[in-house]
């Protein structure tokens, strides 16, 4: 007989969503940490964004995701066709998405390039790994806001070219400076050091599928 792994539950998330931007077609919604983005398959991880925003606006649809850790800026598209189009501009490399972290020590350089391709982990299930011959290409853009002394840490802002699943805590591990509170690829010095993941998504850029205009929408770091 094969003992099945308990399921995770996801703790109760007490924050509110955001609207940070709202018209006739899209949102830009703000996601508090410890959410997640679609409902899971057990009965308990019910609760999610679209799961919240559906009560309200009924035909809202999720174009991309954040991590359940994850904090920041959204986009919901109010149709299918608007997920459609802004779907093709991700595809295209069209939306501009930058998020501000927190990682373990000092990074030596003020700006740099991670390019390490990404692969799923067979053996380790749900996590991913770095693998030159199986993985996908995954590069990220970072520059040096500000270290810190006390923790030993650096405040970083990531701009990811692609936009492979976990890839800042991944690339981030894989250069030696885990990002703080990671559950997943941090060491357990860096994960006692935070009391949630310290990743938002800041800022993210695309054009409206309507109007054509270049959108901004911008979701201050809460840390």
């Amino acid at each position: 007989m094969q003992l099945q792994a308990d399921p995770f539950i996801v703790p109760v998330c007490h924050q509110d969503i955001e609207i940070l931007f709202q018209d006739a077609y899209l949102l830009l919604i703000n996601k508090p940490s410890t959410l997640l983005t679609l409902s899971g398959k057990h009965p308990l991880n019910k609760d999610s964004v679209h799961y919240r925003l559906v009560k309200k606006f009924p035909t809202a649809t999720m174009i991309h995701r954040l991590d359940f850790g994850t904090s920041g800026i959204l986009i919901v598209a109010l149709n299918k066709e608007i997920n459609g189009h802004i779907g093709k501009q991700f595809q295209a490399h069209h939306v501009v998405k930058t998020y501000t972290a927190i990682l373990h020590g000092h990074l030596a350089h003020d700006e740099g390039c991670i390019d390490i391709p990404v692969a799923k982990d067979k053996t380790n299930f749900p996590l991913l790994k770095t693998c030159y011959e199986t993985g996908k290409q995954a590069i990220t853009q970072y520059r040096v806001i500000e270290r810190v002394q006390e923790p030993v840490s650096t405040r970083v802002a990531f701009t990811p070219i692609t936009g492979r699943t976990h890839q800042l805590r991944i690339h981030s591990n894989e250069i030696g400076h885990p990002i703080l509170g990671c559950d997943l690829y941090a060491t357990d010095e860096a994960f006692f050091m935070a009391k949630r993941l310290m990743l938002h998504a800041t800022q993210i850029e695309f054009d409206h599928p309507v109007t054509g205009e270049r959108m901004n929408g911008v979701s201050p770091c809460p840390f």
